[in-house]
């Protein structure tokens, strides 16, 4: 088993623990503007972010981050395993997820945050397990938490079967074990402790947040679904297929990438398949990511 690549961002450490590569169509279904020809204008998205035929890459993982003090936290968690989905790739999979996140030093029951940056299916599956007939919450000792808007759209929504069952399978047990908590995310956002702070970044979902580590003078920031793949950094108008609120998506991603050019801020992308991390710099009218692998 490989190790999970990681960084360094002052004295805290960053894991990458990946589930699955996400299939070839991927790209094609979520960003449907970024066409063959419009990837393949992007030299520098081959071959780690792209191939040759413009088919974009991307990935489900999972960052884990041990703070300063020890503190350990998983930010997202994935699609998970033995789930039922509508979704063909997401469902009933068989991964060894947990091991890899044992192996980085994240056994379950030591883990004390799980961040999630919205309530989407490959967000939130392992929140949970199946043990003794039942969803049971993954990381018994953790708290869970995500934003009180995020939470509140969602139970005010009008869910189709499948969102429902992801509700049922994976955040319902976890409230249910009083382990979920809900924070308020103001507009310059909120800490969750230090060198950890929420940023509401919303457009995705409503209440989709963010997730910056700053520790001695380095920071880093986790995208969550705020941006999906490097393509956008050229292209921030390039929009997912599932924004709920696509203008306003653009317009978060548009600040967020023209508060990151030009900083040593290391990228961290939830769907971005190997390397993962780079820094933001400008160029020509929009931005392209300059890759930094983890160790």
């Amino acid at each position: 088993m490989h190790a999970a690549p990681t960084w360094t961002v002052g004295d805290l450490t960053v894991h990458r623990v990946d589930e699955t590569p996400l299939p070839p169509g991927t790209g094609a279904w979520l960003l449907p503007g970024a066409t063959a020809g419009l990837v393949r204008r992007q030299d520098w998205l081959r071959p780690d972010f792209a191939d040759a035929a413009g088919v974009l890459r991307l990935a489900s993982h999972s960052f884990a981050v041990r703070m300063p003090d020890g503190t350990r936290v998983l930010v997202d968690t994935g699609i998970g395993n033995g789930k039922t989905r509508a979704n063909p790739a997401w469902h009933d999979l068989r991964t060894g997820y947990l091991d890899r996140l044992t192996a980085a030093g994240f056994a379950p029951d030591t883990v004390d945050l799980v961040v999630l940056t919205h309530l989407h299916t490959d967000h939130v599956g392992w929140n949970t397990r199946w043990a003794d007939g039942a969803w049971v919450p993954t990381f018994p000792r953790a708290r869970y938490v995500t934003s009180r808007a995020e939470h509140a759209f969602w139970a005010g929504y009008a869910m189709d079967g499948p969102r429902r069952q992801m509700f049922e399978d994976s955040v319902r047990p976890v409230e249910e074990a009083g382990l979920l908590d809900l924070v308020d995310v103001p507009a310059d956002g909120t800490d969750l402790a230090p060198g950890l702070r929420l940023l509401p970044t919303p457009g995705h979902t409503p209440g989709h947040v963010a997730v910056r580590l700053t520790s001695g003078g380095a920071t880093a920031l986790v995208t969550g679904d705020c941006v999906h793949h490097p393509v956008q950094l050229p292209h921030p108008a390039l929009g997912a297929c599932v924004d709920i609120d696509p203008p306003r998506s653009e317009a978060t991603r548009r600040a967020l990438l023209a508060s990151l050019a030009g900083t040593d801020t290391l990228l961290l992308g939830t769907h971005f398949p190997p390397p993962t991390a780079g820094r933001v710099v400008e160029e020509g009218e929009g931005y392209r990511l300059v890759p930094v692998a983890g160790r």
